[in-house]
This record gives C-alpha cells, structure tokens and sequence, in this order.
C-alpha cells in the first residue's frame, strides 16, 4: 500500500558497511584468533604490519603508534624539536597538524598552499623559513591524497639543515615522481582512522622511515622512552598500536590497492562527467608530479559552496567541508598573530572546497546521479 511518502536516495560520504561485507569473516577470524592468544599490545601483529606497511611505502622500516596525530608528535621528538623551536608547516590541514607542533612545545609557521593542489605552495617556503632563525623541522602535507612537491622541499631542508616529516595521513600508497609518500623526508606519518584508504576499527597510526637509529628512538618514545623495560633514555608518550588494530589492518591492507583503484577510477569518472558541465565548479588538480594521487577525497571547488551542499543534503548525497578554517585563523593560534587576508590561497579554499563521495566501493550509478544533481543545481 503507497504511503505517499518518497523516499529520498542515499548516498554517503563513506560507505564503510559496503567495504565491511565482503571481508565480514575474514577479519572476525583474526579477530577471534587475537582474543583467543591473549595477546593485545604490540608484539608480533603489530611487527607484521610494519614490514608490511614499510614494504609498501618503499621504505626500511616502520613503527606503529596510536594514531597519526601521535605520529606526528612522535617524530617531532623524535628529530630533536625543542620547546622555542619553530616548524614550518602548511596553513591549510586538518589541524593535528599544527597541533602535534605546539604539543611539542615548538611554534608553528605557515605557508600557503597551491591552490591547484592544495599543498604547500614551494614558491612561498623560502621566504617564509629565511626569517626562521630556529627553524628546526619542515611538514609538507600530501593532502586529499596528493604529494606535495617534494624536490623543492628537501632541497631547501638540507639548505637549512632542517628535517622533512612528511604528513602522509592521507595518502597511503601515493607517489611523488615515482617515490612512495613517507620514504622522503626523515620520517612519514600515516592514519588508520576509519576514513581513511586503509582505516582501522578506531584510532591508529604508523611512522615510515629509512633511519635505523630513529627508528629505533621512536619505538622507545612510543613506550615512555624505554628501549629496555622501566630503563627510559627519553621522555615519551604512550602510544602503542594494538594487537587487534593490527590485525585486522592485516587483512584490510590485502584489499587496499584494488580499493584504491576503485577511488582512481570513480575520480576518472567525477572528471568526465562535471567536465561536461558547464559551471563555475572546479576540478581537483593533478600536479605532473602526482604520478599516483590516491584521492582519500575528492574535493572540487564551487564559489557557491554552501548552496550546493545543501543541494545535494536535501536529494540524500553526503558532502563534507575539509577545511572551514584554515590553520592560522583557528581561535587557539590567535597569539601568532595572523590575520584574515594573511594566507590568501588558504582562506579562499575553505569557502570554496566541497568533498564528494569517491570511495571504492561506491557505485557508477550512484556517482552519475550525484554529478547530475551538480547539473540541475546550475542550470
């Protein structure tokens, strides 16, 4: 009997039940089997996940933490930043970021981004790091999944003496001119949060890197600083990754490049589709040297923004902003003095960016249906 009542399509952001049922038995199995050892904290799940983790990023080594925000703070004590030490950073990022810089008790100094990339512009990074005289580390953010353009960066790092900690919590697998995001700088830092291409059942975190001695300082901090049990050469945090986040990040991580593609093929699709609209929208850029961009999102650019998510809210399409506020206008940096108008390229990416539904498992018709309610929306 009709209920005169229609029900209104629904598409999510992130569907992760659709990525969750078809490895439905295979994770329970593993998840039984770690209950069933009694063994939760670190040991051998976290150690397999690591070499494989380090094998896929092309690099030596890999230590698992609690999440990618403690990533980034690990490997800034990692490196040596000391309280008055100031790290030169992207201000356009979510904002663990800039945070883990000022847990560090250091001070973050921004630069603006690319506005085809989103990523730090590199023209800007010498002018801004000249009048640093403690700067003492660089944070490039491969965003959306993208690299950001890396040569320009280590080059003006070893210029300064400076360390790179890549922030590579959203691009896994992604490659800047063939090299894999977080083999180059002295560290990379990656997110299992459940949002991500390769997301876990809660928080975790994971440091790539080709130094064997940092390696092994980051294993300690992760542990209270202790290379040997209650013996600590360091002041560090607790952040471990569990044995169950492990390993059912094991069993995701087999299916992790053909999800990806999935992402590469519907992003394919966005660009064939809205490029046949006619409409002030703007495409995601691939830079040239973005040989594999892994599109964690898929962000377009709309000076009617807010409009058009509410657009697609009202026919059941999930949009997000990433971000509404750039780095150096949050309350909590107000100190550093910044103003509106400081960041330009920043400023006018949080009013303009829009993130649409890409993940793999997301289906064609769903993705054509999406792009022609951007069509309706403009005309």
């Amino acid at each position: 009997m009709a209920t005169g009542i229609e029900t209104v399509r629904q598409i999510p952001l992130l569907d992760l039940k659709a990525q969750w049922t078809p490895i439905r038995d295979e994770v329970l199995a593993e998840v039984t089997r770690v209950l069933d050892s009694q063994k939760f904290i670190l040991g051998e799940e976290v150690k397999k996940l690591e070499e494989a983790i380090a094998a896929y990023s092309a690099c030596r080594f890999a230590v698992g933490c609690a999440s990618g925000s403690d990533a980034l703070f690990l490997a800034l004590l990692a490196v040596g930043v000391e309280p008055g030490d100031r790290v030169v950073t992207s201000s356009f990022s979510f904002f663990a970021t800039a945070g883990a810089v000022t847990r560090a008790g250091a001070i973050p100094v921004f630069v603006d981004i690319d506005p085809a990339t989103y990523n730090l512009d590199t023209s800007l990074l010498v002018e801004a790091i000249r009048g640093c005289d403690r700067a003492k580390a660089i944070i490039p953010v491969h965003l959306f999944g993208g690299c950001a353009d890396m040569d320009p960066i280590l080059a003006i790092a070893r210029e300064r003496q400076c360390a790179v900690i890549e922030d590579a919590a959203q691009a896994i697998g992604a490659e800047y001119k063939g090299r894999r995001a977080g083999s180059m700088g002295q560290a990379g830092c990656i997110s299992f949060f459940p949002s991500k291409n390769l997301g876990g059942c809660g928080d975790g975190g994971m440091l790539t890197t080709n130094d064997e001695p940092l390696t092994r300082k980051l294993a300690a901090l992760r542990v209270h600083g202790a290379s040997k049990k209650y013996f600590h050469e360091w002041i560090g945090i607790n952040s471990r990754l569990d044995a169950l986040h492990a390993a059912i990040l094991r069993v995701k991580f087999r299916y992790l490049d053909a999800w990806t593609e999935g992402r590469q093929k519907n992003a394919a699709l966005y660009r064939q589709l809205l490029g046949e609209v006619a409409s002030p929208v703007g495409l995601p850029i691939v830079g040239a040297y973005q040989n594999r961009h892994v599109f964690n999102q898929f962000v377009i650019r709309c000076p009617e923004r807010d409009r058009l998510k509410a657009h697609l809210h009202t026919h059941g399409v999930g949009t997000e902003i990433y971000y509404p506020l750039p780095l150096h206008l949050q309350p909590c940096y107000k100190h550093l003095g910044h103003r509106e108008g400081d960041f330009p390229a920043s400023e006018r990416a949080a009013r303009e960016v829009l993130a649409l539904p890409v993940h793999g498992a997301l289906p064609s018709q769903d993705l054509e249906y999406v792009c022609e309610l951007i069509k309706t929306f403009y005309h």
